[in-house]
């Protein structure tokens, strides 16, 4: 914790850096200030709504934020207010469920958790005669894939026709000339529609007949495509990792039992059982690693692939906190060998700071695979691989599980603690532009550039690791300053909220 002493030494470290610290409209540290953010936020109809659907990612990237700036605002004032705000908001959340609302996933199952779509999910459509028998399935992994159209027109013969898939978002376009659907022919779609991956709009295709011949053609014209419904594990993290906070907080508080603690087992159990729907996509290794996986034939662009870091860590954060409030045990060995994975992914810079990749090291997408392979339905091959480094934003959720896990005592020691501190002091910290505002750099390893908004104003969300180094919280509260931030997203209410939490957790 900072004393108010290191917290001053941080804020004059940031003045002799030529750090603009002024032109603030707000307090950022102030409840008023949070306050005003939460209700001009639920007031805007902004996306992101406690009563918003998933569909698009408004709830995992919206109003979970919001859920967690209302826990981090009870630590910092320990005013029930804000277990109140919360209970109002998760319910709502809550009953949005596919199982509240009663619509399922790309498999048909109705579950307790939230499906995403668009811009996320590969789009398909089915190219069918003109008497309506299917024909040839169509589908896209590029996102935004329910802008996409697919166009069909006559190729040079009878039995020949033309293909083109337009996104109308990107204006990309892929275009398949004289296809045939005789899978004798050298021009069969499925094969050569293959052979030709990547194309501009990422298409493949599959035949649904049962005894697929030639001598037939889709009827011509244009047919949209539509995106596939999938519960991603990122997003039930996202959104049950303050709800499980919520229960830890209350049960392992006496004080608060009579008002709440019933509304906590009964998250406990909402939160287990949004997690459960991913158990088919857990992995766990005999040396004590565990990762989360999408299954081959889920309609994502990388079915058959390890997820990215971020995603399986914002579920190990509501593991983390299930572990906790209840001891369970299961929970707990689940975020235990997620911190194992994400610890050998970790490497040392030259300044003491962690660095990692977006992409597990050992994983299909970070080191390339080919057709030959067969590892992915929608992406067949991926020769050059996905080698970039974590970025600002995505590594907050990270750090986040990192820190969790070190408080609760599951994994991590306080070297690994003040590393991760350093990643951002030494390496996010960028230098100021012109107008001499604080600002921060893309990527963890200190590369990107430091002009991107969505990156640097998510900053704060780095409180995390703001006990280990001075810097952070005046660093992160000067770019809101400089920046003169107003609620415009969920996200800001929560780093609203951890600059709150660390000024009170620091005086």
């Amino acid at each position: 914790m900072l004393t108010r002493r290191q917290f001053g030494m941080g804020a004059l470290a940031l003045g002799a850096l030529g750090f603009t610290t002024t032109s603030a409209t707000h307090d950022y540290t102030s409840r008023e200030t949070f306050d005003l953010f939460d209700r001009v936020f639920h007031s805007s109809g902004g996306v992101g709504q406690p009563g918003d659907t998933n569909e698009h990612g408004g709830l995992a990237w919206g109003q979970s934020y919001v859920l967690l700036g209302f826990m981090r605002m009870y630590e910092a004032y320990r005013d029930t207010h804000y277990l109140d705000r919360l209970v109002e908001n998760a319910d709502q959340v809550l009953a949005n469920r596919d199982s509240a609302r009663g619509v399922t996933d790309h498999s048909g199952r109705s579950l307790p958790a939230w499906r995403a779509m668009h811009p996320y999910t590969v789009g398909k459509t089915l190219l069918r005669d003109a008497g309506g028998t299917p024909l040839l399935e169509v589908r896209s992994a590029l996102s935004y894939a329910d802008e996409a159209v697919a166009t069909v027109t006559a190729g040079s013969s009878a039995d020949r026709f033309s293909l083109e898939v337009r996104n109308n978002r990107t204006a990309r376009v892929a275009t398949f000339p004289d296809l045939s659907l005789d899978p004798a022919s050298a021009d069969y779609a499925v094969k050569r529609i293959l052979a030709a991956y990547p194309t501009p709009t990422m298409v493949t295709a599959r035949d649904p007949r049962d005894t697929p011949a030639g001598g037939v053609i889709p009827a011509l014209g244009p047919v949209p495509l539509v995106s596939e419904p999938v519960i991603f594990s990122v997003h039930t993290g996202m959104i049950t990792y303050p709800i499980a906070a919520f229960a830890r907080i209350v049960l392992t508080d006496p004080s608060l039992w009579r008002r709440y603690k019933s509304k906590a087992l009964e998250y406990v159990s909402a939160v287990k059982a949004a997690a459960a729907v991913h158990d088919a996509e857990w992995r766990q290794t005999d040396d004590g690693r565990g990762y989360f996986v999408w299954n081959k034939g889920t309609p994502l662009a990388y079915d058959g692939t390890e997820q990215p870091t971020n995603q399986s860590l914002a579920l190990g954060q509501t593991y983390a906190e299930l572990a906790a409030a209840t001891g369970d045990r299961a929970a707990k060995d689940r975020a235990r060998r997620l911190a194992v994975t994400f610890s050998r992914e970790l490497t040392v810079d030259a300044g003491d700071a962690y660095v990692w990749s977006y992409w597990p090291t050992f994983g299909k997408v970070y080191q390339g695979f080919d057709a030959a392979s067969g590892v992915s339905e929608y992406t067949p091959s991926l020769t050059a691989g996905a080698r970039q480094i974590e970025d600002l934003s995505h590594g907050a959720i990270d750090v986040e599980f990192a820190v969790a896990a070190f408080r609760h005592k599951i994994f991590y020691s306080g070297r690994d603690m003040v590393r991760f501190a350093r990643t951002y002091s030494r390496n996010l910290v960028a230098t100021p532009g012109a107008d001499g505002i604080a600002t921060a750099n893309v990527r963890v390893d200190g590369t990107g550039g430091s002009t991107t908004a969505g990156q640097y104003l998510q900053a704060p969300r780095w409180m995390a690791v703001a006990d280990w180094d001075a810097a952070v919280l005046p660093h992160a509260r000067a770019i809101y300053e400089g920046r003169a931030v107003e609620p415009q997203q969920g996200s800001y209410l929560a780093c609203v909220a951890y600059l709150n939490w660390q000024a009170r957790r620091g005086s």
